[in-house]
This record gives C-alpha cells, structure tokens and sequence, in this order.
C-alpha cells in the first residue's frame, strides 16, 4: 500500500524548514510521497500575504528536484472556508488505495479538540505530529476528548525544527532588509528578490 504524507500551510515563502520537515515526516514513517497543500482560505489564519500564484511558483522552486515531494492545489480549486478533514477526503479520493497521513505540528495536535470535524480527520487519515525538544504532549492527551484518536497518531520527535523557523520570521528578517540566505532555497530567494516581494 502506498503510503502518503499531506503538509499544509501558507508557505508564504517556503523555506528550509518546510522541506526538512518533509524529508524527517518521509524518513520516519517510510512515505512514499509527500504532498504540499497551499492554504486557500484558512479557517485558523489571516490572509496569505503575497498571491497565489507567486506562493504556488515558490514552491514550486522550493521542491524541485526532489521527485517525491508535489503540489496538490486541491483548497486553492475550491470555495473556502477549508478545514482539513475535507481536504483529507479529496485526496482519499484521488488516493483510494493509499494510507494518508496528515502532518501537524505539536500545537496543532495540542488544540485538536477545538478544530471542526477533528473526529472526521483522523477516521480519515493517521496523524504525523512532529514534536519540538520542549513540547510537553502525548497521544493520549485527548482520550476523553476525541476518543480513537491515540491510536491514529503517530509522533516524530523533530529537535532541529526547536529554532522556530517560520515564514513569519523569514518576512520580518526581509522587512528590515536583513539576510535570509540558507533560510530559504536559492532559487526562491532569486525569486523574491526578482518580483520585489515582502518589501516594506
């Protein structure tokens, strides 16, 4: 059975720790393949900061070369709001015979509870939560919560992503006309720096 990992997020911009996280998410659960899934209009977030399609065109740069990472546009082809269990059920269609995974973060494992249609995501899909050196959380923490749920998550401890890279940190270093080299990909900083982006 092919086995699928599904990583959402802004990625406005893409950066290292995008492709790290990928790369630990495949290793630690022997993935097949990883599918990055741009936000459209996210029920957790504030508005993307830059169009869609220069987001898609960066990581689309950002993941080049690596044959087993693609870009699956399934919440920018669709009327928001998108939460992630219907997400999940769009690619189960697409992947009918495949074990989805849904990549989180340890804080969004943590307030799981309050997301909707929690229970409907992992009936769906196995839950790949990446912990950080400091984060206190387990799979059971939410037994009385979201009953099942323990025995669809996996944890992956990730000690290297503790620096708390972020786009947010990315954009803040590029607003004070600071270095972002080696934060994230050349070719998308070529990118950035070519279209002006992020710029106060």
């Amino acid at each position: 059975m092919q086995r699928i990992g599904i990583l959402g997020g802004t990625f406005d911009p893409p950066h290292i720790g995008h492709l790290i996280l990928a790369e630990y998410t495949m290793e630690a659960l022997q993935l097949d393949h990883v599918l990055f899934v741009p936000v459209g209009n996210h029920p957790h977030k504030d508005n993307t900061r830059q169009e869609t399609f220069h987001r898609l065109a960066m990581l689309d740069l950002a993941i080049a070369g690596n044959e087993r990472f693609s870009i699956s546009t399934v919440d920018l082809d669709r009327e928001g709001p998108h939460y992630s269990a219907d997400t999940v059920h769009i690619i189960q269609q697409d992947y009918p015979d495949a074990q989805l995974y849904f990549v989180m973060g340890g804080d969004n494992w943590r307030n799981l509870p309050t997301w909707e249609r929690a229970r409907k995501l992992y009936d769906r899909a196995k839950l790949a939560v990446m912990k950080r050196a400091d984060e206190d959380i387990s799979k059971d923490m939410h037994r009385e919560a979201l009953p099942g749920a323990e025995e669809q998550v996996e944890i992956i401890d990730v000690p290297l992503l503790s620096m708390w890279l972020s786009s947010t940190h990315v954009v803040e270093r590029l607003h004070k006309n600071q270095t972002v080299r080696y934060l994230v990909p050349d070719d998308v900083l070529l990118y950035i720096d070519e279209h002006k982006l992020y710029t106060e």
